[in-house]
């Protein structure tokens, strides 16, 4: 641990790097500090950190920035969250504030205010769908050669997916097909849909056709595409102001990490179990694509319904005190959004 003065001096230096991109010496931090000490004794209290290494010097000043170190000391032990502005506030509330028909709307909506109001990626990733019910299945025919399968979820969520379908395929058994699924599926949690599809169902739908792989296939498709994860990222082009734009494959790996999912759960880490919200930095990021960037995620909860991440991905030198008072108002009343949604169809 650091000396109270030592803590003053790092987290005076994080403030002032992050308001201006610069180094910062030793005459700038004497104006700053809450206490009069001389500009000799700040040098030495500088070097002390620099030494342990969580202060850094550049080539092109005499003065230090944060290293990676220094972030996490000050993430851990120093930051101190700011309450969020009464017009930002006022802001969220408006940009929230319209009628949303699917539970998916509201989280897109989220990513998109978020990243409006810091300038930075945002990633939000909906409620876990343990909860969700199958609701209601249909088939539409929409040619000779299509149709159109059709899911609802308790959520008021609607999937649907158009396929092709050969010359040989009975349109007549449509009926008799949805009216199976409905009768056996629906009421059930998706990932319970999801297993019988490839235990119960085969053998009943085996009654009426003689082969079920391509029917089967399809449903599972749709099923699972209702029950995944759902990400959505904002603001993916911010990224770009922080990259090293001369460095093509740096460039190319960021993008795939924002538009592979795999990726995004890694990123998110939503297996964090506390309601804290948590900083990551780039070395503790696992790619050498994000060493200069930071993440920063808070979990919400609506209760019974599940968990959901939000996410700010941005540099390294961000405002976090702001940042995570930020986030904190913003999981609150993304949570209570959802709640309110939720709660037209609990009580239906």
């Amino acid at each position: 641990m650091l000396s109270q003065r030592q803590d003053a001096i790092l987290k005076e230096v994080v403030r002032i790097f992050t308001d201006t991109g610069q180094p910062v010496g030793s005459k700038t931090l004497m104006n700053e500090l809450p206490f009069r000490v001389s500009s000799a004794t700040i040098r030495n209290e500088m070097a002390m950190l620099e030494e342990v290494g969580y202060l850094e010097k550049t080539h092109l000043s005499s003065g230090r920035i944060p290293s990676a170190m220094g972030y996490r000391y000050y993430l851990d032990h120093l930051v101190q969250p700011t309450s969020v502005p009464q017009d930002i506030a006022q802001r969220i509330d408006k940009d929230f504030g319209k009628t949303y028909h699917q539970i998916d709307d509201i989280i897109e909506q989220s990513a998109k205010i978020l990243s409006h109001l810091t300038s930075y990626t945002a990633i939000t990733l909906g409620p876990e769908s343990g909860s969700i019910l199958l609701t209601g299945f249909r088939i539409v025919p929409l040619n000779p050669h299509q149709l159109m399968a059709i899911i609802v979820t308790s959520d008021n969520n609607v999937e649907n997916n158009i396929y092709t379908i050969d010359d040989d395929f009975d349109t007549s058994l449509i009926e008799k097909i949805v009216n199976i699924v409905n009768d056996k599926l629906v009421g059930k949690p998706l990932s319970k849909v999801i297993q019988m599809l490839h235990s119960d169902v085969p053998e009943i739908l085996s009654e009426y056709m003689y082969s079920t792989d391509g029917l089967l296939d399809m449903m599972d498709q749709l099923f699972k595409k209702a029950g995944s994860e759902k990400y959505y990222v904002d603001g993916q082009l911010n990224l770009l102001n922080y990259a090293n734009n001369e460095d093509l494959s740096q460039v190319q790996s960021l993008f795939s990490i924002m538009n592979q999912s795999t990726d995004l759960r890694k990123l998110l880490d939503p297996s964090i179990s506390d309601n804290g919200i948590r900083v990551r930095l780039g070395s503790e990021l696992g790619s050498d694509a994000l060493k200069n960037y930071s993440i920063i995620t808070a979990n919400y909860d609506v209760g019974h319904h599940g968990k959901g991440v939000i996410a700010l991905l941005g540099p390294t030198s961000m405002h976090y005190s702001q940042l995570i008072g930020l986030l904190g108002e913003f999981r609150s009343e993304l949570a209570k959004r959802l709640i309110d949604y939720y709660s037209r169809y609990d009580d239906s």
